[in-house]
């Protein structure tokens, strides 16, 4: 799965708070992502965040 670093991540299930849009901070083995709503920062494992992926959202650099 092609996910980078700045790419926002419509996520499957909602964060608690109701956001299910979610900014990339870090990639590698876990990722870090930042719930864009309030803004809680969140460590997860790679597949399990590449499971719950709904969409892509890139905005591209020209």
């Amino acid at each position: 799965m092609d996910v980078r670093v700045g790419d926002k991540l419509q996520m499957k299930k909602s964060h608690p708070c109701g956001g299910n849009i979610f900014d990339v901070l870090r990639i590698g083995a876990d990722f870090r992502i930042r719930c864009s709503k309030c803004g809680r920062e969140v460590m997860l494992e790679r597949v399990k965040v590449e499971k719950n992926i709904k969409k892509i959202i890139r905005e591209e650099e020209d």
